[in-house]
């Protein structure tokens, strides 16, 4: 073959077709899933789009087939281990069905994020994947209303057109709650935040109705976002308490280290001896020998492997309303004395 000049054009497959002597129709064939081609054509296609730099436009194909097999994430608090670890697994299981992962950090202005959710339309994303606290209610409609699958996790949107997919609460906050009384606790606190999404929310409200149920009440600490500052900040308050408790629910693992840290360094606490700790997530710190946190363990696996599933499920069949739910699992550590 003769020398081919690097260049920044796009290089088309009419490019390809010429360069190896084939017509433009041998080189879609070449390039598509179980299309009829000769091993000789085949060779001699692969060989010239080497040469040319040459890729398939998928997003054009997607276009005339009404599928672009990109999908949507729409997040925020991307720094944070929990929604890092989801994001992680989300895009791996995607790349192993072929699909593309276009995340959107909700975490911008408004302006930005709804100008970047646009993009995403003109792309002509085939799903969007909501993950809790963001976007607004707005966006989401955007999507819908643009024929988009739309599957939300861990939000509170009981409408007509999104999936909901929901880690269940209810049962992991009534265990938490019990797992405090058998170690002997009775003053007992929520360290929460007041950041007011549905997930955070109802891990503190169902171990409240858990205590109450009980007759017991609880202190609930909301302070600031939801990340190991506002944990240190709820320590240094609660703990400088005449009544201070002797057990803490961190709805968030993160809430938890920062608690952790100021109970034992500037309070001299032993955990679990003096005070008994649980958080919520099961992040990777959570097994650092510096915290041996007992918590729950959202089954992200699960919950990635079922929206992978269900990604490309015709319009017909997909359903909003009542949600699919996953169970937490409980992860027993050392901030918890034995039962």
């Amino acid at each position: 073959m003769p020398d081919i000049k690097p260049n920044r054009t796009f290089v088309s497959a009419q490019r390809v077709a010429e360069l190896a002597g084939v017509s433009r129709s041998a080189v879609s064939r070449t390039f598509t899933a179980g299309a009829s081609v000769s091993e000789a054509t085949r060779k001699k296609v692969m060989q010239a789009a080497e040469t040319l730099g040459y890729h398939v436009n998928h997003l054009a194909r997607g276009l005339i087939h009404e599928r672009s097999d990109i999908v949507c994430l729409i997040a925020a608090d991307l720094n944070t281990p929990f929604q890092s670890r989801m994001l992680e697994t989300m895009t791996r299981r995607l790349q192993e069905i072929d699909k593309v992962a276009m995340v959107i950090n909700t975490s911008g202005e408004s302006e930005s994020v709804a100008g970047a959710l646009r993009k995403s339309l003109n792309y002509r994303a085939d799903a969007t994947v909501v993950f809790s606290g963001a976007p607004s209610a707005s966006l989401i409609d955007t999507c819908i209303n643009n024929g988009q699958h739309v599957i939300l996790i861990n939000r509170d949107d009981h409408r007509d057109g999104p999936e909901n997919v929901v880690v269940d609460s209810a049962t992991a906050a009534w265990e938490a709650f019990h797992m405090l009384r058998r170690a002997g606790c009775r003053r007992i606190a929520v360290v929460s935040s007041d950041v007011g999404t549905p997930s955070i929310v109802g891990r503190a409200t169902n171990f409240q109705l858990a205590a109450a149920e009980a007759g017991i009440e609880v202190v609930v600490a909301r302070y600031g976002p939801t990340a190991y500052a506002s944990g240190v900040e709820a320590a240094r308050i609660l703990l400088s308490r005449s009544d201070a408790p002797d057990a803490a629910f961190c709805v968030t693992d993160l809430l938890a280290f920062g608690f952790m840290d100021v109970a034992r360094h500037e309070f001299g606490m032993s955990i679990p001896d003096d005070i008994c700790v649980i958080g919520f997530d099961d992040v990777e710190q959570s097994g650092w020998s510096s915290y041996n946190l007992t918590t729950f363990r959202q089954p992200i696996d699960q919950i990635a492997d079922y929206i992978v599933r269900h990604i490309d499920e015709p319009l017909a069949i997909r359903k909003g309303g009542e949600p699919t739910r996953f169970q937490p699992l409980p992860v027993w550590r050392k901030s918890v004395r034995p039962k």
